[in-house]
């Protein structure tokens, strides 16, 4: 009785996760191009600053600023990966929780996660210095598909190593 309470209480909250996944990206689309890159040319500086102290390699100030912007380029997409891959993720999971499986699982999630990339790029379009990206949205998929291919492993390795266990000792009681 109490694990079933527990359960229909439960359950809908593992859409928490993907709700606020989708406000964070939301929110970095709704900065405007200055802004945006200049948090993303923060990390840049920030990865640069780190590896130059790390590997004690002594570059001067122009050495510097010469690879923060050769990978400025690269940061800002892997953030976009990085942001689609823990959305597909985050949506995966409470699919999961309902009881989608199989291939339904990839393409159900998979399609999520494109269609809020094609729709954040769209939202992209009103937003001062930026504007809509086919290559964006592609970035976007790749690292949404990275994150689906991720649950449908942890869900198959959960099925073989957790819940068959389980399931086999309940059937012998």
């Amino acid at each position: 009785m109490v694990k079933t309470f527990l359960r229909a209480f439960l359950k809908p909250l593992s859409f928490i996760p993907a709700i606020v996944m989708m406000y964070v990206i939301f929110s970095f689309s709704s900065q405007d191009g200055t802004a945006s890159g200049n948090l993303s040319y923060q990390v840049s500086e920030f990865i640069v600053e780190t590896v130059n102290e790390a590997l004690e390699l002594g570059w001067t100030d122009g050495e510097e600023e010469y690879y923060i912007q050769k990978i400025h380029y690269p940061v800002r997409k892997l953030a976009h990966m990085a942001e689609y891959f823990l959305l597909a993720v985050s949506v995966s999971f409470p699919l999961y929780v309902y009881g989608v499986r199989g291939i339904w699982l990839p393409l159900l999630a998979g399609a999520i996660c494109v269609g809020f990339a094609c729709l954040d790029e769209y939202h992209q379009s009103f937003v001062a210095g930026r504007g809509p990206s086919k290559k964006d949205v592609a970035i976007d998929s790749i690292g949404a598909a990275a994150g689906v291919i991720l649950m449908q492993i942890l869900c198959f390795i959960g099925r073989m190593t957790v819940f068959r266990p389980l399931a086999k000792n309940k059937r012998q009681a």
